[in-house]
Parts: structure tokens; C-alpha cells; sequence
């Protein structure tokens, strides 16, 4: 069995518990609390702005021009193709994309964030991509999920968003993230196989808490 295809079954829990948050089925249904998903998109924002700082270091520690491409490109696709979903989700509230920016991060998304710079930081590039892959892999996935669960057509509010995660360019993008940590983990030490896992399982545990921030607004303590 390839590593990526381990990793997915020991987390199954948590990609079954993702698929049938209240925010996900919300999505699916087309219906969802304006003020939930406000509190997404602008926590969302700054969560893709620290995963492309995040592809920043991994450009610094590659050593190869395939590798630095590689991470440049996913750069590009967040810059100019990932903002597409969240104006799907400003158009539904009536708002202009730039007025839900430059927000704090809230509490789930800081800790989800200083997570995956911990291991991009000291980690080995196997973590690297371990602690990344969770993110485009269970958005992919959810994406199938709600068009094999709700069959959306153009008319459902979120049809661009569910199509776009369930696209074949996203597949494409998943299984080429999964390649090369399969690749590396064919090298890779016991010790090492154990941190990656450890590192993806709580990437996982974190997008699910993401959902559950967005749902209940979810605030630091205090004013």
C-alpha cells in the first residue's frame, strides 16, 4: 500500500466527521448562516496567505528547479484561481471580496497555521508536504461528496464552489501533492514516516476545527 493511501485510511474518522459538518452539508444544501460564512472567508483569506508563505520556504529549502516550479506554481493557483470560491461565497452574501481582508486570525486557524509552520520550518520536506496535504485533499474530496450527495446544478448557490473543489484540476492537484510524498516516504526512516503521519492526522483534526470555527464564529477571548 503507498503511504498517501495509509495516511487516508487511518484518517477516515476525520474526513467522515469533515463530510457531515453542519458548514460542509450547509454548503451542500445551500443554505448557510451569513454570518458563518463571513467569518470563513475572512479567516480563510489570511489562512491562504500563511500557506503561501509556507510554499515560500519550501521553494527556499528545495534544491531542484522541478521542486522550486512546483511550489511556485501551487503559489499561482492560490493567487489566481483559489479566490474564485470565495467570491462565490461574497456574491451569496451581497459583499465585496476585499471587505471581508485583514482580519485576525482566529484562535483555530492561528494554531492550524503555527502548526504547519512548525514542521515547514524543522521538518524534513516529507513533513513539509504531510503537514500541506490535508488542506487540498479533503477539499477535493469534499467537493465529490456534495455533488454525488446533493447533485447541485447551476442554480444552486454554491454550485461554483462545489464544481471547483470537485474538478478534475483538482484531483490533479491532490494526486500530484500525493506522488511526492509517497516518493519521499519510500526513502524515508520509520522515525521519520512517524512524524509525517503524526503531522497529517492533526492537519486533518485542524480542517475539520476550521469548519467548526466558521460555524460558531469562533472568537478570541475577551474585547
Amino acid at each position: 500500500m503507498m503511504f498517501t493511501n495509509k495516511l487516508r485510511e487511518e484518517n477516515d474518522d476525520i474526513f467522515q466527521m469533515i463530510f457531515h459538518h453542519p458548514f460542509v452539508q450547509g454548503i451542500g444544501i445551500g443554505e448557510i448562516s451569513h454570518q458563518s460564512l463571513a467569518h470563513y472567508v475572512k479567516g480563510d483569506f489570511e489562512y491562504l496567505n500563511a500557506f503561501m508563505r509556507i510554499y515560500g520556504i519550501a521553494i527556499a529549502k528545495s534544491k531542484r528547479r522541478e521542486d522550486i516550479s512546483y511550489f511556485f506554481n501551487r503559489i499561482y493557483f492560490i493567487l489566481n484561481d483559489e479566490a474564485h470560491p470565495h467570491h462565490n461565497f461574497c456574491n451569496y452574501l451581497g459583499l465585496k471580496y476585499v471587505d471581508l481582508q485583514g482580519y485576525s486570525l482566529p484562535p483555530t486557524a492561528d494554531h492550524y497555521v503555527k502548526h504547519m509552520l512548525y514542521h515547514a520550518q524543522l521538518g524534513t520536506s516529507g513533513e513539509l508536504l504531510g503537514v500541506l496535504l490535508p488542506c487540498p485533499w479533503t477539499y477535493f474530496e469534499i467537493g465529490q461528496e456534495l455533488m454525488k450527495q446533493y447533485k447541485p446544478t447551476s442554480n444552486h448557490p454554491f454550485y461554483e464552489w462545489i464544481t471547483f473543489y470537485a474538478s478534475p484540476s483538482s484531483e490533479t492537484m491532490t494526486a500530484n501533492m500525493r506522488n511526492r510524498l509517497d516518493q519521499l516516504a519510500e526513502k524515508a526512516s520509520n522515525e521519520e514516516l512517524n512524524k509525517i503521519s503524526e503531522a497529517f492526522r492533526k492537519s486533518c483534526q485542524l480542517e475539520f476545527k476550521f469548519w467548526e470555527m466558521a460555524y460558531r464564529c469562533e472568537e478570541w477571548p475577551g474585547k
